[in-house]
């Protein structure tokens, strides 16, 4: 493959930006993102908790504490509630503050209330092992008891049974066993539907407006970030932002969040991929696919592939069966996750390498300086409030065995939602404004607004203008889209056209 590669590209905005004006738009990008998690701030909780005693269930006596059966209906839902979880904390009268551990089993029957009665929901077998843990006296761990990933009755009734605590009860003596119901708040859900679409609005209208001031130029001609913010960053945005989110709450079925998962986890990716293909691209010209594309699609793509699979383990499996317990199946969970960390570690020393090659090569390349300065510059203010948002979400447990939480929500609060949206969308639309053409590129004749973009010929020596504008003996000088007949040529052939009629 003998390609012939363009050595200049369509002048970005960022060459002609001043630094006041730098600075409004890095203002501009903080005060959004600052408005945002206002807003998330003063909004609804992530989900809402309805708590129910054992000892206030009928037909349950003291001596039953430590086996049931407990008969518990759930609160009235909707779709909106999302999904549903029941979680059991057990309360002892431990007064010498021994910690304890005790294996047992479960059996759990669930039901579904409808118009015409009350339905089985899972004909399967629904036995679990369950551990309990306490770690001091009084209260023990919560224990996940079963999660519904998706509502479909507006009430439920559960049937549990404990069997293996009767010694524990014997020894310390079970008071009482607090039993709660979590949902997703449905005020956060309508919060999530509406700034969701209104990203996704966002989006189609940023990149209609990129694709519109780039169309007098040939795709040849556009640069690197150029390229990849019309064509793939932008589309995947607007994947990301889902508009058709709704569906989730319309359709009885997992398809629907499933998408949206696969959705978030490929715009990251693609995210991942751009980083390492500018800091690459930038110094080299010739990006054959499967030399310069394809080790980085392979890279990535591994994140991506254990990134689904880490994503939809327990959604898969909670659909199955609700009373699925990811503690139960460890060994499989934690040779994913183990992929997936030394994945992202060598996609983090590839990263380090690839900037520090492009700053030793072309830090000294007039205008190539700035288009990494920029790039770095927002990439670590992403980089840096998505590890501060996920450390306040997780802490150190994101790089322990159990940092999937059993309640696994997305997000802890409001804010954490907004923010991680906020942020994300504000860094691709300010990049999108800062790599369009500069304000004369758009008024003037393409012709006008040329860049080298060639870092093997040298331009060291080269002036500021000569990179933006290009030498008078450069190919560079030559039309955007010289590759089509001017007017004259035009003009000029019909001539020929109606002497050659003439003649005949």
């Amino acid at each position: 493959m003998n390609a012939k590669f363009s050595i200049r590209s369509v002048q970005m905005k960022l060459y002609t930006l001043h630094k006041r004006e730098f600075v409004m738009i890095l203002l501009g990008f903080f005060v959004a993102l600052g408005l945002v998690i206002l807003i998330g701030l003063v909004g609804p909780p992530i989900t809402w908790t309805a708590e129910t005693l054992a000892s206030s269930l009928l037909n349950v006596t003291e001596n039953e504490m430590a086996s049931g059966p407990f008969v518990l209906p759930s609160p009235p839902l909707t779709a909106y509630h999302q999904q549903l979880w029941l979680m059991a904390k057990i309360e002892t009268r431990n007064q010498d503050g021994e910690a304890f551990e005790k294996p047992f089993t479960m059996t759990l029957d669930l039901y579904g209330s409808t118009k015409g009665g009350v339905v089985k929901v899972y004909e399967a077998p629904t036995q679990k092992d369950r551990r309990l843990t306490c770690p001091d006296q009084g209260m023990c761990n919560p224990i996940t008891l079963f999660h519904v990933g998706f509502i479909d009755f507006n009430k439920y009734y559960i049937a549990i049974k404990f069997f293996g605590l009767e010694s524990t009860h014997s020894r310390y003596h079970i008071k009482n066993i607090h039993f709660f119901f979590k949902t997703y708040n449905p005020s956060f859900t309508q919060l999530e539907i509406s700034f969701r679409f209104l990203y996704s609005l966002t989006t189609f209208v940023v990149t209609s407006w990129l694709m519109y001031v780039l169309r007098k130029y040939v795709i040849a001609d556009w640069s690197i970030e150029q390229k990849w913010m019309s064509t793939i960053l932008l589309p995947l945005l607007f994947l990301y932002n889902n508009p058709a989110l709704p569906l989730m709450f319309l359709m009885n079925s997992t398809v629907p969040g499933m998408l949206d998962a696969i959705f978030q986890v490929t715009f990251l990716s693609g995210i991942f991929l751009f980083w390492l293909s500018i800091y690459h691209g930038l110094r080299q010209v010739e990006r054959r696919f499967l030399t310069f594309y394809l080790p980085k699609l392979i890279l990535v793509g591994s994140l991506w592939v254990s990134a689904i699979i880490l994503s939809c383990w327990q959604k898969l499996n909670s659909t199955r069966d609700p009373t699925y317990n990811l503690d139960m199946d460890t060994i499989k969970f934690n040779n994913l996750k183990n992929f997936f960390v030394v994945c992202g570690v060598t996609y983090l020393v590839t990263l380090v390498y690839l900037m520090f090659k492009a700053y030793s090569e072309l830090r000294s390349m007039p205008y190539f300086d700035l288009r990494l300065k920029f790039l770095t510059g927002l990439m670590l203010v992403v980089m840096k409030i998505s590890i501060g948002v996920t450390y306040m979400r997780f802490g150190m447990d994101v790089i322990e065995d159990h940092f999937v939480a059993d309640l696994s929500t997305k997000y802890s609060s409001s804010a954490e939602f907004m923010a991680f949206y906020g942020l994300l969308n504000f860094y691709i639309f300010t990049m999108a404004y800062v790599y369009s053409p500069s304000t004369s590129a758009t008024l003037q004749t393409p012709s006008s607004q040329i860049t080298k973009d060639n870092p093997s010929f040298s331009m060291v020596n080269d002036s500021d203008e000569d990179v933006i504008y290009g030498s008078e003996d450069d190919e560079s000088k030559m039309p955007l889209n010289h590759h089509l007949p001017s007017r004259s040529q035009k003009s000029n052939k019909s001539n020929n056209l109606l002497h050659h009629d003439d003649s005949d």
